[in-house]
């Protein structure tokens, strides 16, 4: 190892050092003005909805829609594609998991499947089909794909709440009448606090599985390899034979996939879609790919970041129900958000991959 590397690293180590230095300096005068300011109950108050189970299932339940997008964007940017339009695939699903769930009839079953499963499903070939004219756009015609990223937001952004307002006659649907409900497991569901992993949502249990799947298929198979290699050195991919451009396609469609499946969850556990302002995502999409870069494109890691988010957004949630206190609704409802801001400010060396962004021609366009 040569000694401009060693004194990289040891740069890198230092730096890590110093930021760890001044976070903690940070958290502790943080806790110090509040504790200041705030009287001691608010901490008493804090700490049971911390430990409370139902701020665990809140918790879990917010992180589905981040976390799926999470994951379709790690496998879209490792296989050389920036895909910034999740926020667009996660309002497109949303609004048509719902809206196909009301014209079949929430009572209605087809070859035994409920309409709102069908629902769920039609959501995920809505996010599929948007991700796969943003994969011809970016990968075919090779449009700058952060322009077209933002088109597929924007075009999701004005498109679902144009259809509600054409079928409803408002930018909010009506209820759907039905949800996708809770899956219980008996006695593990009884568990103090952890049982709140064991009474959830299917989407939940989708999530947990999806997680260590995707860690799986990324860094133990050989599909993975390809996307990796598609994000990193292209050129020795196509040496090799493989076609880049078609593990280009996978990877984006499977971010078109799982950011099917996470929007989809979104609205069918509410059982109706929110178009107002931002509509009922919020932003998920954007804070989805924070959640992957703080995670370093890590399924795991992507997915701590998730439930980091969801876990003060469900904590933000409950404080607003505290009475007592002369604490503006307005400010609690920034912690999420500040939190973001932050990570983002701390995250300098996410190291994202190295042909991330740029087209490839293969050799059969070369020839």
């Amino acid at each position: 190892m040569s000694t401009a590397t060693i004194d990289q690293l040891r740069d890198t180590e230092l730096s890590y050092r110093a930021l760890l230095a001044v976070g903690a300096i940070a958290v502790f005068s943080f806790i110090a003005f509040f504790g200041l300011v705030f009287p001691e109950s608010i901490w008493a108050d804090l700490l049971g909805i911390l430990i409370s189970r139902s701020t665990l299932s809140s918790a879990l339940r917010l992180a589905v829609p981040i976390t799926f997008a999470a994951l379709g964007g790690i496998f879209a940017e490792k296989a050389g594609v920036i895909n910034i339009g999740l926020e667009g695939l996660l309002i497109i699903s949303a609004f048509t998991a719902v809206i196909t769930t009301a014209v079949i009839g929430p009572g209605v079953t087809i070859l035994g499947l409920p309409a709102i499963w069908i629902g769920f499903f039609a959501g995920v070939l809505a996010s599929l089909v948007f991700s796969l004219i943003f994969a011809v756009v970016c990968i075919r015609f090779k449009a700058d794909q952060i322009i077209a990223g933002l088109a597929v937001w924007l075009i999701a952004l004005g498109l679902a709440p144009f259809a509600a307002t054409v079928y409803y006659g408002g930018v909010n649907t009506d209820n759907v009448g039905t949800t996708l409900g809770t899956w219980t497991i008996p006695v593990l569901s009884d568990i103090p606090f952890f049982g709140a992993f064991f009474d959830a949502g299917p989407a939940v249990y989708m999530m947990l599985v999806a997680v260590p799947a995707s860690w799986f298929v990324l860094n133990r198979t050989a599909f993975g390899r390809h996307i990796r290699a598609s994000g990193e050195n292209p050129k020795a991919l196509d040496t090799v034979g493989v076609d880049v451009s078609r593990v280009r396609y996978a990877g984006v469609l499977l971010s078109g996939f799982l950011s099917g499946i996470g929007g989809s969850a979104l609205s069918l556990g509410l059982g109706q879609f929110i178009g107002n302002n931002q509509t009922m995502v919020n932003g998920k999409g954007f804070i989805a790919i924070v959640a992957y870069l703080f995670g370093n494109y890590n399924p795991l890691g992507a997915f701590g970041a998730s439930f980091l988010f969801a876990g003060l957004e469900a904590v933000q949630i409950r404080l607003q129900q505290v009475p007592g206190y002369a604490i503006p609704d307005s400010l609690i409802q920034t912690i999420p958000y500040i939190t973001v801001i932050v990570i983002l400010a701390l995250v300098g060396r996410t190291r994202i991959p190295q042909a991330a962004g740029e087209h490839y021609d293969t050799g059969e366009d070369n020839r």
